[in-house]
Protein backbone atom coordinates (compact mmCIF):
# COMPACT_ATOMS: atom_id res chain seq x y z
CA UNK A 1 0.00 0.00 0.00
CA UNK A 2 1.04 3.73 -1.06
CA UNK A 3 0.14 6.94 -0.69
CA UNK A 4 -1.04 9.05 -3.56
CA UNK A 5 -0.88 13.12 -3.61
CA UNK A 6 -2.41 15.52 -5.89
CA UNK A 7 -2.03 19.13 -5.75
CA UNK A 8 -5.36 20.88 -6.78
CA UNK A 9 -4.63 25.35 -6.77
CA UNK A 10 -4.53 25.47 -2.89
CA UNK A 11 -5.35 21.59 -2.02
CA UNK A 12 -3.12 18.92 -2.00
CA UNK A 13 -4.99 15.67 -1.41
CA UNK A 14 -3.84 12.66 -0.29
CA UNK A 15 -4.96 8.39 -1.10
CA UNK A 16 -3.90 5.39 0.08
CA UNK A 17 -3.38 3.37 -2.59
CA UNK A 18 -3.37 -0.72 -3.26
CA UNK A 19 -2.72 -2.69 -6.47
CA UNK A 20 -3.22 -6.20 -6.65
CA UNK A 21 -3.80 -9.02 -8.59
CA UNK A 22 -6.61 -11.34 -9.12
CA UNK A 23 -7.72 -13.59 -12.21
CA UNK A 24 -4.82 -12.87 -14.06
CA UNK A 25 -6.26 -8.83 -14.00
CA UNK A 26 -4.46 -5.93 -11.98
CA UNK A 27 -6.72 -4.30 -9.56
CA UNK A 28 -6.47 -1.14 -7.92
CA UNK A 29 -8.19 0.23 -4.55
CA UNK A 30 -7.87 3.92 -3.69
CA UNK A 31 -9.50 5.81 -0.73
CA UNK A 32 -9.41 9.45 -0.32
CA UNK A 33 -7.88 10.40 3.08
CA UNK A 34 -8.13 13.97 2.91
CA UNK A 35 -6.50 17.34 1.96
CA UNK A 36 -3.55 19.53 3.51
CA UNK A 37 -2.81 16.82 6.32
CA UNK A 38 -0.24 17.39 8.78
CA UNK A 39 1.92 14.32 8.93
CA UNK A 40 0.64 13.06 12.35
CA UNK A 41 -3.22 13.12 10.72
CA UNK A 42 -1.51 11.79 7.39
CA UNK A 43 -0.55 8.57 9.45
CA UNK A 44 -3.63 8.38 11.51
CA UNK A 45 -5.82 7.79 8.61
CA UNK A 46 -3.75 6.03 6.50
CA UNK A 47 -3.87 3.06 9.62
CA UNK A 48 -8.08 3.18 9.20
CA UNK A 49 -7.51 2.97 5.53
CA UNK A 50 -5.21 0.00 5.63
CA UNK A 51 -8.23 -1.74 7.73
CA UNK A 52 -10.84 -0.44 4.48
CA UNK A 53 -8.84 -1.94 1.82
CA UNK A 54 -8.25 -5.00 3.23
CA UNK A 55 -12.01 -5.50 3.79
CA UNK A 56 -12.74 -4.21 0.96
CA UNK A 57 -10.13 -6.55 -1.09
CA UNK A 58 -11.64 -9.54 1.40
CA UNK A 59 -15.60 -8.57 0.41
CA UNK A 60 -14.65 -8.54 -3.16
CA UNK A 61 -13.25 -12.61 -3.40
CA UNK A 62 -16.68 -13.36 -2.42
CA UNK A 63 -17.98 -15.98 -0.10
CA UNK A 64 -15.86 -18.60 0.72
CA UNK A 65 -16.22 -22.58 1.89
CA UNK A 66 -18.25 -22.66 5.35
CA UNK A 67 -16.02 -25.48 5.89
CA UNK A 68 -12.44 -23.51 6.21
CA UNK A 69 -12.53 -24.51 9.83
CA UNK A 70 -14.21 -27.38 11.11
CA UNK A 71 -15.54 -28.02 14.39
CA UNK A 72 -14.51 -30.80 16.34
CA UNK A 73 -15.69 -34.76 15.27
CA UNK A 74 -18.21 -34.52 18.61
CA UNK A 75 -19.73 -31.24 17.26
CA UNK A 76 -20.08 -32.61 13.26
CA UNK A 77 -21.83 -35.67 15.05
CA UNK A 78 -24.36 -33.11 16.62
CA UNK A 79 -24.73 -31.01 13.65
CA UNK A 80 -24.82 -34.01 11.42
CA UNK A 81 -27.19 -35.75 13.86
CA UNK A 82 -29.06 -33.32 15.48
CA UNK A 83 -32.62 -35.27 14.68
CA UNK A 84 -31.12 -38.20 15.95
CA UNK A 85 -30.48 -36.61 19.20
CA UNK A 86 -33.97 -35.20 20.09
CA UNK A 87 -34.16 -32.34 17.92
CA UNK A 88 -37.65 -30.32 18.26
CA UNK A 89 -39.21 -30.25 14.51
CA UNK A 90 -40.88 -26.94 13.42
CA UNK A 91 -44.27 -29.23 13.51
CA UNK A 92 -43.69 -30.09 16.56
CA UNK A 93 -44.32 -27.20 18.17
CA UNK A 94 -47.50 -26.32 19.52
CA UNK A 95 -48.88 -22.24 20.03
CA UNK A 96 -47.38 -22.30 22.78
CA UNK A 97 -44.59 -23.39 22.17
CA UNK A 98 -44.07 -20.04 19.48
CA UNK A 99 -45.58 -17.67 21.91
CA UNK A 100 -42.91 -18.86 24.60
CA UNK A 101 -40.57 -18.44 21.30
CA UNK A 102 -41.80 -15.45 20.48
CA UNK A 103 -41.74 -13.72 23.64
CA UNK A 104 -38.00 -14.87 24.53
CA UNK A 105 -36.76 -13.79 21.38
CA UNK A 106 -38.42 -10.29 21.23
CA UNK A 107 -36.52 -9.96 24.54
CA UNK A 108 -32.99 -10.68 23.94
CA UNK A 109 -32.71 -9.97 20.50
CA UNK A 110 -33.81 -5.93 21.16
CA UNK A 111 -31.80 -6.23 24.57
CA UNK A 112 -28.68 -7.55 23.11
CA UNK A 113 -29.23 -4.22 21.01
CA UNK A 114 -29.54 -1.94 24.39
CA UNK A 115 -33.66 -2.35 25.07
CA UNK A 116 -34.55 -1.28 28.49
CA UNK A 117 -37.98 -3.23 28.54
CA UNK A 118 -37.25 -6.13 30.57
CA UNK A 119 -38.80 -10.11 30.09
CA UNK A 120 -41.46 -9.53 31.97
CA UNK A 121 -42.56 -6.23 30.38
CA UNK A 122 -42.18 -8.07 27.01
CA UNK A 123 -45.37 -10.67 27.98
CA UNK A 124 -46.94 -7.93 29.59
CA UNK A 125 -46.72 -5.93 26.04
CA UNK A 126 -47.24 -8.66 23.78
CA UNK A 127 -49.81 -10.74 26.15
CA UNK A 128 -51.97 -7.62 27.65
CA UNK A 129 -50.95 -4.44 25.79
CA UNK A 130 -50.12 -3.07 29.17
CA UNK A 131 -47.56 -0.26 28.66
CA UNK A 132 -45.06 0.51 30.79
CA UNK A 133 -45.04 3.99 31.66
CA UNK A 134 -40.93 4.73 31.78
CA UNK A 135 -40.01 2.87 28.31
CA UNK A 136 -40.03 5.03 25.36
CA UNK A 137 -42.47 4.97 22.41
CA UNK A 138 -39.77 3.49 20.18
CA UNK A 139 -38.97 0.59 22.49
CA UNK A 140 -42.53 -0.49 23.02
CA UNK A 141 -43.17 -0.06 18.66
CA UNK A 142 -39.82 -2.00 18.26
CA UNK A 143 -41.32 -4.88 20.48
CA UNK A 144 -44.59 -5.23 18.90
CA UNK A 145 -42.42 -5.11 15.99
CA UNK A 146 -40.24 -7.65 16.32
CA UNK A 147 -43.05 -9.84 17.55
CA UNK A 148 -44.87 -9.16 14.39
CA UNK A 149 -41.81 -10.01 11.87
CA UNK A 150 -41.48 -13.39 13.59
CA UNK A 151 -44.87 -14.20 12.78
CA UNK A 152 -43.99 -12.96 9.23
CA UNK A 153 -41.36 -15.40 9.16
CA UNK A 154 -43.60 -18.05 9.93
CA UNK A 155 -46.08 -17.34 7.05
CA UNK A 156 -43.40 -16.97 4.17
CA UNK A 157 -42.26 -19.09 1.63
CA UNK A 158 -39.29 -17.09 1.17
CA UNK A 159 -35.85 -18.62 2.40
CA UNK A 160 -33.72 -15.22 1.40
CA UNK A 161 -34.47 -12.54 -1.23
CA UNK A 162 -34.01 -8.98 -1.08
CA UNK A 163 -37.52 -7.96 -0.73
CA UNK A 164 -37.56 -10.28 2.20
CA UNK A 165 -34.67 -8.83 4.15
CA UNK A 166 -36.51 -5.44 3.68
CA UNK A 167 -39.40 -6.29 4.41
CA UNK A 168 -38.07 -7.65 7.58
CA UNK A 169 -36.73 -3.96 8.47
CA UNK A 170 -40.01 -2.15 8.04
CA UNK A 171 -41.83 -4.50 9.82
CA UNK A 172 -39.65 -4.24 13.26
CA UNK A 173 -39.08 -0.42 12.61
CA UNK A 174 -41.79 1.34 10.83
CA UNK A 175 -42.95 2.55 13.78
CA UNK A 176 -39.63 3.94 15.50
CA UNK A 177 -37.16 5.06 13.12
CA UNK A 178 -38.01 7.38 9.51
CA UNK A 179 -35.65 5.18 7.51
CA UNK A 180 -36.97 1.63 8.13
CA UNK A 181 -37.27 -0.82 4.90
CA UNK A 182 -34.31 1.58 3.25
CA UNK A 183 -30.59 0.45 2.47
CA UNK A 184 -28.03 2.90 3.38
CA UNK A 185 -28.14 5.88 0.94
CA UNK A 186 -25.13 6.51 -1.03
CA UNK A 187 -22.44 8.36 1.80
CA UNK A 188 -23.88 6.93 4.53
CA UNK A 189 -20.85 4.39 5.91
CA UNK A 190 -20.27 2.14 9.28
CA UNK A 191 -17.64 2.30 11.19
CA UNK A 192 -17.89 0.57 14.92
CA UNK A 193 -15.58 1.18 17.23
CA UNK A 194 -14.33 0.08 20.33
CA UNK A 195 -13.77 1.92 24.07
CA UNK A 196 -10.17 2.86 22.61
CA UNK A 197 -11.08 4.07 19.53
CA UNK A 198 -9.67 1.40 17.17
CA UNK A 199 -11.82 0.28 14.71
CA UNK A 200 -13.67 -3.08 14.71
CA UNK A 201 -16.13 -3.40 12.16
CA UNK A 202 -17.05 -1.38 8.47
CA UNK A 203 -19.87 -2.17 6.90
CA UNK A 204 -19.74 -2.80 3.11
CA UNK A 205 -19.09 0.85 1.35
CA UNK A 206 -22.59 2.20 1.19
CA UNK A 207 -21.84 1.87 -2.90
CA UNK A 208 -21.63 -1.81 -2.87
CA UNK A 209 -24.86 -2.35 -0.24
CA UNK A 210 -27.38 -4.21 -3.10
CA UNK A 211 -24.52 -5.69 -4.65
CA UNK A 212 -23.35 -8.11 -1.50
CA UNK A 213 -26.85 -8.56 -0.75
CA UNK A 214 -28.02 -9.88 -4.10
CA UNK A 215 -24.61 -12.05 -4.04
CA UNK A 216 -25.29 -13.30 -0.93
CA UNK A 217 -28.85 -14.33 -2.07
CA UNK A 218 -27.03 -16.04 -5.02
CA UNK A 219 -24.49 -17.69 -2.59
CA UNK A 220 -27.44 -19.22 -0.51
CA UNK A 221 -29.61 -20.20 -4.02
CA UNK A 222 -26.44 -22.37 -4.99
CA UNK A 223 -25.52 -23.66 -1.70
CA UNK A 224 -29.00 -24.26 -0.41
CA UNK A 225 -29.12 -28.33 -1.06
CA UNK A 226 -25.45 -28.32 -0.55
CA UNK A 227 -24.49 -27.97 3.51
CA UNK A 228 -26.59 -28.31 6.50
CA UNK A 229 -29.16 -25.56 7.21
CA UNK A 230 -27.59 -24.57 10.37
CA UNK A 231 -24.24 -23.89 8.54
CA UNK A 232 -26.51 -22.09 6.29
CA UNK A 233 -28.20 -19.98 8.45
CA UNK A 234 -24.67 -18.58 10.36
CA UNK A 235 -23.38 -18.05 6.52
CA UNK A 236 -25.91 -15.83 5.63
CA UNK A 237 -26.48 -14.32 9.09
CA UNK A 238 -22.70 -13.79 9.74
CA UNK A 239 -22.25 -12.39 5.72
CA UNK A 240 -25.20 -9.91 6.59
CA UNK A 241 -23.96 -8.44 9.74
CA UNK A 242 -20.53 -7.67 7.60
CA UNK A 243 -22.50 -6.29 4.92
CA UNK A 244 -24.35 -4.08 7.55
CA UNK A 245 -27.18 -2.51 4.99
CA UNK A 246 -29.01 -0.56 6.97
CA UNK A 247 -28.18 2.53 9.45
CA UNK A 248 -29.66 0.73 11.95
CA UNK A 249 -31.05 -2.04 13.40
CA UNK A 250 -29.28 -4.82 11.31
CA UNK A 251 -28.31 -7.31 14.36
CA UNK A 252 -32.24 -8.13 14.80
CA UNK A 253 -32.82 -8.24 10.90
CA UNK A 254 -29.98 -10.50 10.66
CA UNK A 255 -31.14 -12.81 13.33
CA UNK A 256 -34.22 -13.11 11.87
CA UNK A 257 -32.88 -14.30 8.77
CA UNK A 258 -31.07 -17.04 10.79
CA UNK A 259 -34.24 -18.29 11.85
CA UNK A 260 -35.78 -17.52 8.62
CA UNK A 261 -33.68 -19.84 6.91
CA UNK A 262 -33.96 -22.79 9.89
CA UNK A 263 -37.54 -22.56 9.72
CA UNK A 264 -37.50 -23.00 5.66
CA UNK A 265 -35.67 -26.34 6.31
CA UNK A 266 -37.85 -27.63 8.52
CA UNK A 267 -35.95 -26.96 11.62
CA UNK A 268 -37.19 -24.69 15.14
CA UNK A 269 -35.90 -21.53 15.66
CA UNK A 270 -33.52 -20.76 18.27
CA UNK A 271 -32.30 -17.62 20.75
CA UNK A 272 -29.40 -16.14 20.69
CA UNK A 273 -29.84 -15.01 24.59
CA UNK A 274 -28.85 -11.79 26.02
CA UNK A 275 -26.60 -13.61 28.54
CA UNK A 276 -24.70 -14.76 25.34
CA UNK A 277 -23.77 -11.29 24.31
CA UNK A 278 -20.08 -11.61 24.65
CA UNK A 279 -20.02 -14.94 23.00
CA UNK A 280 -22.21 -13.88 20.38
CA UNK A 281 -20.23 -10.56 19.35
CA UNK A 282 -17.01 -12.79 19.34
CA UNK A 283 -18.52 -14.96 16.87
CA UNK A 284 -18.96 -12.66 14.70
CA UNK A 285 -15.51 -11.30 15.18
CA UNK A 286 -13.88 -14.40 14.34
CA UNK A 287 -16.06 -14.97 11.08
CA UNK A 288 -15.32 -11.43 9.94
CA UNK A 289 -11.68 -11.37 10.77
CA UNK A 290 -11.25 -14.82 9.80
CA UNK A 291 -13.86 -16.33 8.19
CA UNK A 292 -14.33 -18.61 10.84
CA UNK A 293 -17.80 -19.56 11.20
CA UNK A 294 -16.94 -22.65 14.46
CA UNK A 295 -17.62 -20.21 17.18
CA UNK A 296 -21.07 -19.08 15.61
CA UNK A 297 -21.67 -22.64 15.04
CA UNK A 298 -20.81 -23.57 18.52
CA UNK A 299 -23.25 -21.58 20.25
CA UNK A 300 -26.22 -22.23 17.67
CA UNK A 301 -25.38 -25.85 19.06
CA UNK A 302 -25.44 -24.77 22.87
CA UNK A 303 -29.07 -22.41 21.89
CA UNK A 304 -30.88 -25.55 20.21
CA UNK A 305 -29.80 -27.52 23.73
CA UNK A 306 -31.18 -24.46 25.55
CA UNK A 307 -34.33 -24.68 23.55
CA UNK A 308 -34.83 -28.08 24.25
CA UNK A 309 -35.17 -27.48 28.03
CA UNK A 310 -37.75 -24.66 27.54
CA UNK A 311 -40.11 -26.83 25.35
CA UNK A 312 -39.82 -29.36 27.97
CA UNK A 313 -41.11 -26.83 30.70
CA UNK A 314 -44.81 -27.43 28.76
Amino acid sequence: MHIESRTSRTLKKYYLAHTYRKNGKVLKVRIYLGANLSEKELMQKKADAETEIKQRIVSREGIGDPYVTVLSPSELDELRTLEAKGKVKIMHLSEEDWVKFSEAFTYDTNAIEGSSVDAKEVIEVLEKRKWPEDRSKEEIAETYGVAEAIKYIRRTKEHISLKLILALHRIVFRNSKHFAGNLRPKGVEVVVQDGHGNVVHRGAPSTEVRYRLEELVRWYEKNRKKYPPIVLAAVVHNQFENVHPFQDGNGRVGRLLLNNILLKHDLPPLNIELKNRRQYYAALQAYQNDHNLRPMLRLMLKEYRALKRIFKKR
